[in-house]
């Protein structure tokens, strides 16, 4: 969850971020670049975009906005619950969620051999655990705790996923549900999720966590997961996939008694787990629950695995999580003062009571609540203890669970350095990306070589992309040079004249913020030289400038990432939404200036917006970049990203990168100043010319090289 202590960036980290920090040192000289391009008469009429769309509120509009179109969702998805009248009709619609929320995730891999050892042994008061490091994937390690009870078994299974804790399998609350279950009589296995615990997923040269926010880092790997089909939930899913199997097989465990038990992020995953993996009999997830409509109208959307791809548009909420796997015992665990919102999670209690009972068994799902705030308490920890017992002991008493000492978290480790990187140099979740990343460049070789029509009507698709109407002027300011423009019904954006002139072309400038603007502006930037005709510059819906960086914090997946998952929600990406206003803004220019060549220009985040815009809008005579990522296949490689998760596009890695996607382009003139890597830091011009030779190749193949202009100072 987001409620984690302050994020923290080993220093390697922070050098590479401190750069990435808006120039507002800059800001001063505004005034100043006003009046010295109105006097030099290269910017007749200069103006400001302060004040039409100040960011808190293009934020807030922006997330109304989506937050409506998934109330548009909810209500049908209400509806069709509404109209469930048999078990025949519930199982049909089980099977369809399942395999829309497997799709969403982008599939699972074959199984392959666990490989387990176990590193060491602690002995407690009637149980034992061992220490055990095993591997989902090939060589991709989970450390985990498993907690063996004293006698004869074999005994009930008990997965506890882990939630948000830095420590994982060592946090408190979890090793006390652990021992508790222990000693009456279950196995329990605990693992360490990654970019916690023992498995922290980008380290820096001494090995240690390179970004101590584990919410963070399951951002940065869903960021890179999005790119190649997947998501962060695709690697957690599996692994607790992959736990189960190695619990199942111990000799100790009876696998035709399995439960799954977990709080926060655990409770996201027992949420995930106990409706994909049929093995899973009793469920207790915690402080988790509650409805997709509430979560979202209260503290929004939260990190990258609790978010799916298209889930609000396929129908798929929490209640589901619980009715997927119906009628099996599950029981919900909720906290009064949670941030997850009560009031859905009793809505979602009373629609799986419903469907429980008209399959019917409605005494097979509970709702225990309890005066407390989020977390796993003794009060929730009983309660699952006694539900366990009642589905998986066949004993209906009220167990509870007594003090007793816990383990150090040195005594839980399960590698000598306490990352099991370090110790195993095993693969990374971003080497598996990659891994999936080159298979993707070999395979769309094939496909960026069918016609461009072919080619446009897929990214169309991945865009969610329509018909454009040119956007209506709502209101028009300062001598008519500031106007607020409806691009579609709730969205309305800041478009400013920046140069008046009566000849050259029609340009638009599209900007984060109008300080953006202003520093690439000012005297001697190859960018301002390019500015001639009419020049407009407009700040897309919901865009504003990176802020001062919090290193480590949400804030470095981009201000704007409660609205990014939204809109992923959606199926809507929001760079296909951005450039969506940017070509109904544009459509509106031309319709004042019809005459005039049309000339794009992308700075900063913008670039990867503005590209896709031309591409989709083919009227577009010439396009300028400056600032711009470089390709997406950065990301992935540097693991660390700034800012990029609003820009992202899922699956695109399966069709096309952005110097692909440049190459549609050819022959219209194209500049490039300053492409940047995923953490806003310089590239090496050896790096350049690596990332855009498929660029320079098919402007050559068009024969209009001299209209390509490539800005080949790196470091």
């Amino acid at each position: 969850m987001l409620t984690e202590p302050r994020a923290v960036v080993t220093l390697p980290c922070r050098k590479r971020l401190a750069r990435l920090e808006p120039k507002s040192k800059f800001a001063f000289l505004w005034p100043l670049a006003l009046v010295t391009l109105t006097l030099s008469g290269q910017l007749p009429l200069w103006t400001s975009l302060v004040g039409q769309n100040e960011p808190t509120d293009s934020r807030k509009q922006l997330y109304d906005f989506l937050l409506n179109e998934c109330r548009k969702h909810f209500q049908r998805r209400r509806l069709e619950i509404e109209q469930l009248r048999s078990a025949e009709q519930i199982c049909q619609r089980q099977d369809r969620l399942r395999k829309q929320f497997v799709a969403a995730l982008g599939g699972f891999p074959d199984k392959t051999p666990l490989r387990p050892q176990v590193t060491g042994t602690l002995t407690g008061a009637g149980f034992r655990v061992e220490k055990v490091i095993f591997e989902s994937r090939p060589g991709h390690h989970v450390t985990a705790a498993l907690y063996v009870p004293g006698g004869q078994g074999p005994f009930p299974g008990v997965l506890l996923p882990c939630g948000h804790s830095a420590n994982g399998k060592a946090a408190e609350a979890y090793q006390r549900a652990c021992i508790s279950l222990a000693k009456h009589g279950f196995v329990v296995l605990c693992y360490d999720p990654i970019g916690q615990g023992e498995r922290y997923q980008i380290l820096d040269d001494e090995g240690k966590p390179s970004i101590r926010s584990s919410t963070t880092e399951h951002t940065l790997v869903g960021i890179a997961a999005l790119l190649v089909g997947w998501n962060t939930a695709t690697f957690r899913i599996w692994d607790g996939i992959r736990a189960l199997d190695y619990l199942s097989s111990r000799p100790e465990v009876d696998a035709q008694r399995l439960g799954c038990t977990g709080n926060s992020g655990g409770g996201t995953l027992t949420a995930y787990l106990m409706a994909l993996d049929d093995r899973i009999l009793a469920a207790a997830p915690s402080c988790y629950i509650t409805s997709l409509e509430r979560l979202f109208e209260s503290i929004g959307p939260q990190d990258a695995e609790q978010n799916i791809l298209g889930q609000v548009a396929f129908g798929l909420d929490h209640a589901d999580y619980i009715t997927l796997r119906a009628p099996k015992p599950t029981l919900v665990l909720t906290a009064t003062y949670d941030y997850f919102d009560i009031r859905g999670s009793w809505e979602t209690f009373r629609e799986a009571k419903r469907l429980y009972g008209l399959l019917g068994f409605p005494e097979r799902v509970e709702l225990a609540e309890f005066p407390t705030k989020h977390g796993f308490h003794k009060g929730q920890r009983e309660a699952m203890l006694r539900w366990m017992r009642r589905w998986l002991q066949s004993k209906d008493d009220a167990a509870t669970e007594p003090d007793f000492p816990v383990f150090t978290d040195a005594q839980l480790q399960c590698t000598k350095t306490g990352q099991v990187l370090a110790d195993l140099k095993g693969v990374s979740v971003f080497d598996i990306c990659r891994q999936e990343a080159d298979r993707c460049r070999q395979l769309r070789v094939e496909w960026l070589k069918q016609p461009a029509d072919a080619r446009r009507k897929i990214l169309a698709k991945l865009l969610a992309w329509r018909e454009v109407a040119p956007a209506k002027t709502v209101s028009v300011r300062a001598g008519r040079t500031r106007r607020l423009m409806e691009t579609e019904p709730g969205i309305t954006v800041s478009v400013q004249l920046v140069r008046s002139s009566q000849d050259g072309p029609l340009t638009l400038c599209v900007v984060e913020s109008e300080s953006q603007l202003a520093d690439l502006l000012q005297e001697g930037s190859a960018l301002r030289q390019r500015l001639t005709g009419t020049v407009w510059a407009m700040v897309p819906r919901g865009m504003t400038a990176l802020p001062r960086a919090k290193p480590g914090s949400m804030d470095m997946v981009g201000p704007d990432w409660r609205e990014a998952f939204l809109a992923l929600h959606l199926n809507r990406p929001l760079l296909g939404q951005r450039a969506w206003d940017v070509v109904s803004v544009l459509e509106a220019l031309r319709l004042e200036f019809p005459h005039r060549s049309v000339q794009l220009v992308g700075l900063g985040r913008c670039g990867p917006i503005v590209l896709h815009a031309a591409v989709l809008a083919p009227k577009v005579d010439s396009l300028i970049l400056a600032n711009m990522l470089a390709s997406w296949e950065t990301i992935i490689r540097e693991r660390i990203s700034v800012g990029q998760l609003a820009n992202v596009v899922p699956s695109a890695l399966r069709y096309y990168d952005l110097p692909e996607l440049m190459t549609w382009l050819a022959p219209r003139p194209l500049e490039i100043f300053h492409p940047v890597s995923a953490d806003g830091s310089e590239l090496a011009e050896e790096q350049i010319r690596t990332i855009f030779r498929p660029v320079v190749e098919a402007y050559h193949r068009a024969g209009a090289a001299d209209r390509l202009h490539l800005d080949m100072r790196g470091k």
